[in-house]
């Protein structure tokens, strides 16, 4: 009852009810969510729109090819695939694209002066040091002062949509959020990860939840319903999806709280290619465990992969020549549901 809007576009979602993770922790659960394998302190394993970009290239190459909105900075790291494969933190959906105009007092031919000035003691320090993450860091660079130019960079102003656009997705910044998703889709970014935070209700759960729900459900459903009018639903995959799921008993000394539960929780896919109107899995009945069809993270990641025509099982080496795949480790390797597709 929590989600009216959302009820009406079932017919496009695939709701898997029997997601389970190892990680009952946030960080450890996000990281794990992020990147398909659990936190190491000898290596930092790339996000997965690094690991998309990394496979498919940009669409727009003017553009970021990953961004997220609202989220832990720490969600947009690339990792060991280096600065080139970044995505860029947003804060705000309102802000735009910060820092990527010149300032109105540098002129044209002073900014051009400047970058030739950088670009010579950058030769010099690249010939001393031959590093990957150096080249790296100078192809990024060389970008940023491409978008600086580029034309579609005015698709982070979400000012120039209609008020009435606005109001649909709701005046919050995960409202906010999914509209400037939308308007990044249109021009070629490839990957956007849009935050809600909010659902750690150890108290007052009912409150909390009914409150969260309808930021959820108005954001959530404009997006679905926009990128339909607009004929980019079917080649856009769209999921909600968080680390953990809640304990199906309330917690009383926690007055009417839920606590972390990995063991089983519900995630969405939405189309791409997605068999709306169709559930995948089921827990037991009392939501403790998946009675059937248990999807791991690695799994939820792979199906993403395969959506987007991507081998997410395909090693990629490290710089230090250790084999990782996009589907997670070789122990815990992802498959995609290829049931929920069409």
């Amino acid at each position: 009852q929590y989600l009216p809007e959302c009820a009406k576009i079932a017919d496009r979602m695939c709701v898997i009810r029997s997601t389970s993770s190892k990680q009952g922790a946030h960080d450890q659960g996000q990281y794990l969510l992020h990147r398909s394998y659990s936190p190491r302190g000898t290596i930092v394993h790339p996000a997965i729109g690094s690991w998309i970009v990394r496979h498919k290239d940009r669409k727009n190459t003017t553009l970021p090819g990953f961004v997220t909105v609202g989220s832990n900075p720490k969600n947009a790291s690339a990792g060991f695939f280096g600065a080139e494969f970044q995505g860029v933190p947003l804060g705000s959906p309102n802000e735009g694209l910060k820092d990527s105009k010149r300032p109105n007092t540098v002129s044209e031919d002073d900014f051009n002066r400047r970058l030739a000035i950088a670009d010579a003691l950058n030769k010099d320090f690249a010939a001393k040091f031959k590093s990957p993450d150096v080249k790296s860091y100078d192809t990024l660079y060389d970008e940023a002062t491409k978008l600086m130019k580029s034309e579609d960079l005015k698709a982070f102003e979400i000012s120039r949509e209609p008020s009435k656009t606005r109001a649909l997705y709701g005046n919050d910044r995960f409202g906010q959020g999914c509209l400037l998703a939308r308007r990044l889709v249109e021009v070629g970014v490839r990957f956007i990860e849009v935050a809600l935070g909010g659902w750690d209700t150890h108290y007052d759960n009912f409150t909390k939840v009914e409150a969260r729900a309808a930021v959820l459900d108005k954001g959530f459903s404009a997006l679905i319903k926009d990128l339909d009018d607009k004929g980019l639903l079917d080649s856009t995959l769209v999921v909600i999806a968080s680390e953990f799921g809640r304990t199906p008993h309330i917690v009383t000394e926690h007055s009417n709280g839920r606590d972390h539960h990995p063991a089983c929780f519900s995630t969405v896919m939405a189309g791409a290619g997605i068999r709306g109107g169709t559930t995948y899995g089921s827990s037991d009945k009392e939501g403790r465990r998946p009675a059937d069809n248990a999807v791991s993270i690695q799994d939820f990641n792979a199906t993403i992969g395969y959506a987007l025509g991507i081998d997410s099982q395909k090693i990629i080496h490290s710089p230090s020549g250790r084999p990782f795949r996009m589907a997670g480790a070789e122990k815990d390797l992802g498959v995609p549901l290829k049931d929920i597709f069409i």
